[in-house]
């Protein structure tokens, strides 16, 4: 959510930076128009309820007829005014809410992921001198993948991980938890089903509703642990010398993938239900500090990448291509050999006080004043989806797969072999 004497004060730059993140301009337009029949009505309110203060300020007995008379048609007028007040204050809320994060100044503007521009690149492409098999190949070959057998119990993107895959997943999860833990981040479990005032502070509503399971208590289930984490501290203040507060949170996510019908259908590229371990970070209301933070987090995901020898590369996305609340965002794709292509396996935001304002997050500053904190959140790693690289690019001629040195001694072995 923006500062509406912010949105007020920047409303055509603010509708040229909700047009190149391709939303429509018109919604400032209309927050304006019910925000001035708003800011009317509340000085009728209060100009009323003062008259009416007034009309018995100095009543020392029965009020007059004229007194009386003149209460009456306040509190008639009143009666008329106040659920106008009602109804527009709930419209004013609900557009807020609407309002796209503009951009920090150095995102490119594009429609699409065709306007991303690469930033970083590391690794050597591996070459290999045998016919390249996908993941999926790889791992129903060596007994650690049950595609099929899911999806007649569970539906379209569901798996089954066996035996080595089982430890190798596990084993990555807790090396990337332990990683963090070694950065100062808080290691937390998180809720997996929340409210929707979570989903909506978070940012996650109203516009991705869609993509979203829900219960039949009205909850929600998280798409990452940033839903949970960012959300910690919600109606809260803090003190600027608990900044910056970092937390890494360790979870299973759920998202329907709505709009991916017919892509990545094989594997465990994308699926319904993956595990993540994630970083939240709260800073203080400064943006300078806050790149400064983003940059960090995503070097705590090139450094379990090098860890793993996966070739990456790293996008700054354009505006087409991101979030409605992202002010700035990295996506990491790493290398799948049978795809001859990078693939997006983390994503690294900030908002500013975006997240913050609608979770109601402050903190006390050292001059003595309240101020929103500025929130970030950042990939560790996500499996299933990065197993699938894994096998791809350690995978060897007869069809075994090495296993990346860092987690050996997870899985008790250095190479998966057949039978």
């Amino acid at each position: 959510m923006l500062d509406i004497n912010y949105i007020r004060d920047n409303q055509e730059s603010l509708k040229k930076a909700i047009t190149n993140k391709q939303f429509d301009p018109a919604l400032v337009d209309k927050l304006i128009g019910v925000d001035n029949e708003r800011r009317k009505l509340i000085k009728e309110v209060e100009a009323l309820r003062r008259q009416g203060n007034e009309n018995i300020a100095d009543l020392k007995g029965k009020p007059s007829d004229e007194q009386i008379s003149r209460g009456k048609e306040i509190k008639q007028r009143l009666q008329e005014v106040e659920p106008r007040l009602v109804e527009i204050e709930k419209q004013f809320n609900e557009l807020m809410y609407q309002i796209p994060n503009p951009s920090a100044d150095d995102v490119p503007v594009g429609k699409d992921e065709s306007g991303n521009v690469e930033v970083k690149k590391w690794g050597t492409i591996p070459v290999f001198d045998f016919p390249i098999l996908p993941h999926e190949e790889l791992a129903e070959s060596l007994d650690l993948l049950d595609n099929k057998r899911a999806v007649r119990l569970a539906g379209s993107r569901a798996f089954f991980t066996k035996n080595d895959l089982v430890l190798l997943e596990y084993g990555l999860l807790m090396y990337a938890l332990k990683m963090m833990i070694g950065e100062g981040y808080t290691p937390m479990t998180v809720p997996w089903m929340v409210n929707d005032e979570t989903m909506w502070g978070t940012g996650y509503f109203p516009w991705g509703q869609e993509d979203h399971y829900r219960t039949q208590d009205g909850q929600s289930l998280i798409g990452t642990a940033e839903v949970s984490l960012t959300a910690y501290h919600k109606d809260e203040i803090l003190n600027e010398n608990d900044l910056p507060f970092k937390m890494v949170g360790i979870s299973p996510c759920y998202r329907r993938e709505v709009g991916s019908y017919g892509k990545d259908t094989k594997g465990i590229f994308r699926v319904h239900q993956f595990n993540k371990v994630e970083q939240v970070v709260y800073t203080v209301a400064d943006e300078g500090e806050t790149r400064k933070m983003h940059d960090q987090m995503l070097g705590h995901t090139e450094k379990l990448l090098q860890a793993l020898g996966l070739p990456y590369h790293v996008l700054l996305m354009c505006t087409g291509d991101m979030g409605a609340g992202q002010r700035r965002k990295y996506d990491v794709e790493v290398w799948f050999p049978s795809q001859n292509a990078y693939r997006e396996t983390h994503s690294d935001s900030y908002f500013n006080d975006f997240q913050s304002r609608r979770l109601n997050i402050r903190y006390r500053a050292k001059d003595g004043t309240q101020k929103y904190v500025y929130t970030l959140n950042n990939t560790v790693v996500a499996t299933p989806r990065i197993l699938g690289a894994i096998l791809e690019n350690y995978q060897l001629a007869d069809g075994s797969v090495k296993i990346p040195e860092i987690l050996i001694p997870f899985v008790g072995k250095d190479v998966i072999k057949h039978g």
